[in-house]
């Protein structure tokens, strides 16, 4: 009897040690099929080791594509500027032949008329036409932003040759004399100038050429420099070549370009710089057609509500220098190449 009570608890100890057992092969299959299903999921194709798979690819960047979009955006820019331009030019010139501006004419019932079919830009504080005072003030801008652009271009042009080109104790004088102007502000060195004389446009073409000279100065002696440490002027000086020659066989033509792109850069801020001095009332009489007189004289009817004498004639200072500067910003940019290139990066 004591062996069989003592087998019983043996058996269900060994019962017990067999369910563990199970249980344990259990988890252990368990586990492996889980380490299974990873390694096959890790080994299948687009699956990412330790990161989540993306939804969707990120699009491709294609450069030629993103060139292509850009100088087309700079030719369309080209295209509008060089229309606007055409069409300054076109009205500046004929329209003053086809109708003649009568400086004395007022027409007081015609006071301050919205822009209609009649009058397309409406009229001013005296009845007079805002389109036909807008050519002819523009004529004006553009006589003086030109003229003044050629002179200022000749004298910083002269100016920063001779600098470049001498060299040594002649070129710190002359770049410091640049600046000393370059510390008066433009504008206050112009009035100081206009004062001088009675009002008309060539005191303001004065002005805007003896101040706008000096960064055309700086630009024509960098050049100079740079094309005086190139081999064939070395050449030439070796060769017995005087100075005179050098500059005007070596060293001129190579600044050329640079100046010429300079004076059509001067064109807006010349056109600007008269608006601003007729604004003061320090450029052309008051009777004058110009678009700064216009500005100044519309700001009353500005207060008023009337806001027309006021936003054309801004207009037609802002647009054309706009288009002007685009023009020489692509002519900078065919200058210049490696420096387009920089910008794009």
């Amino acid at each position: 009897m004591a062996d069989i009570t003592d087998r019983a608890p043996r058996s269900q100890d060994a019962r017990d040690a067999l369910d563990v057992s199970d249980v344990s092969r259990e988890r252990k299959a368990a586990d492996a099929s889980d380490v299974s299903d990873g390694r096959k999921a890790a080994d299948a194709p687009g699956a990412s080791h330790g990161r989540k798979a993306p939804d969707a690819p990120a699009p491709a960047w294609h450069p030629a594509r993103a060139d292509r979009r850009r100088d087309g955006g700079r030719a369309l820019r080209v295209r509008v500027s060089a229309v606007v331009v055409a069409a300054v030019v076109l009205a500046v010139l004929l329209v003053p032949m086809l109708v003649p501006l009568d400086r004395q004419a007022v027409d007081l019932a015609l006071k301050l008329r919205p822009p209609s079919a009649e009058h397309l830009f409406g009229t001013d504080e005296v009845g007079r036409d805002l389109l036909l005072r807008c050519v002819y003030g523009l004529r004006v801008s553009l006589l003086v932003g030109v003229v003044a652009a050629v002179a200022a271009t000749v004298l910083g042009t002269a100016v920063g040759a001779l600098a470049g080109a001498l060299g040594g104790w002649a070129d710190r004088a002359v770049m410091r004399v640049v600046d000393l102007f370059s510390s008066v502000p433009h504008l206050l060195l112009g009035i100081f100038i206009v004062a001088m004389f009675r009002p008309g446009v060539w005191p303001v073409v004065v002005s805007v050429a003896l101040t706008h000279w000096l960064s055309t100065a700086r630009i024509v002696r960098a050049e100079v420099l740079s094309l005086r440490a190139r081999p064939y002027v070395d050449a030439a000086i070796s060769g017995g070549a005087s100075r005179w020659r050098v500059a005007v066989r070596h060293l001129l033509p190579g600044v050329l370009p640079q100046a010429g792109l300079a004076a059509v850069l001067m064109v807006p801020h010349a056109i600007w710089h008269e608006s601003a001095l007729s604004f003061l009332g320090l450029g052309l009489p008051a009777h004058e057609a110009s678009l700064g007189n216009m500005v100044n004289s519309a700001r009353s009817s500005l207060l008023a509500g009337d806001w027309w004498p006021t936003l054309f004639p801004g207009l037609f200072i802002i647009v054309p220098t706009l288009a002007v500067a685009g023009l020489a910003g692509a002519w900078r940019e065919r200058l210049n190449p490696r420096r387009r290139s920089e910008l794009m990066l």
